[in-house]
């Protein structure tokens, strides 16, 4: 069996050519999943992909299954429970904000139909397509990212910078930049 060229940055891990090759990258509109890879996005700043990826169904558990609902309504005995969860990551300030951006979520929803509708509305409901050879590259944040982050604060989403944003934007497919080598590059 020959190997897959693959962006680099996932090579070498299991788990991590996996999430690769069947996540990154593939336009996501259902709004259950748009809010997962939020929450895993947020807990992510700081760290690398892989330790999040590696807590996920910690989070999934810890979380309700990442139902925006119920989380929404979480109490501080609950926030409490989850700072004691060594499954998770337990920072303090990342889990408040999983409360709020739910509560933010539900907002969006009401307002425009979905969140889906909302953060798709940006990019005019299609994927953007970059041709990068290297994932030097590959840019951290953009123009794009900036003003969706500035509107996501100003709803009153937390840990939701341009550089979050920008990631959460590669994951959900809004923008491809699988490199151009990468076997998933005409795919997705």
């Amino acid at each position: 069996m020959s190997k897959k060229n693959r962006c680099s940055w996932c090579e070498g891990d299991d788990l991590y050519e996996k999430y690769h090759d069947e996540e990154w990258g593939v336009p996501e509109y259902e709004d259950d999943r748009l809010f997962e890879f939020l929450i895993l996005e947020t807990f992510q700043a700081g760290l690398s992909w892989i330790t999040v990826l590696r807590k996920r169904e910690n989070f999934r558990k810890a979380f309700n299954g990442f139902d925006y609902k119920k989380i929404a309504t979480y109490n501080q005995e609950k926030i409490d429970d989850l700072l004691q969860d060594s499954g998770i990551i337990r920072n303090k300030l990342k889990v408040k904000a999983t409360v709020t951006n739910a509560q933010a979520f539900i907002k969006i929803q009401d307002e425009f139909g979905s969140f889906s509708k909302y953060i798709w509305g940006f990019v005019n409901g299609k994927p953007i397509k970059n041709a990068f050879k290297t994932l030097k590259e590959v840019p951290a944040n953009t123009p794009l990212s900036d003003a969706i982050s500035k509107d996501l604060k100003k709803r009153g989403f937390k840990f939701v910078g341009t550089t979050v944003v920008y990631a959460y934007m590669q994951a959900t497919g809004m923008v491809n930049d699988h490199l151009t080598s990468c076997f998933r590059y005409n795919e997705v």
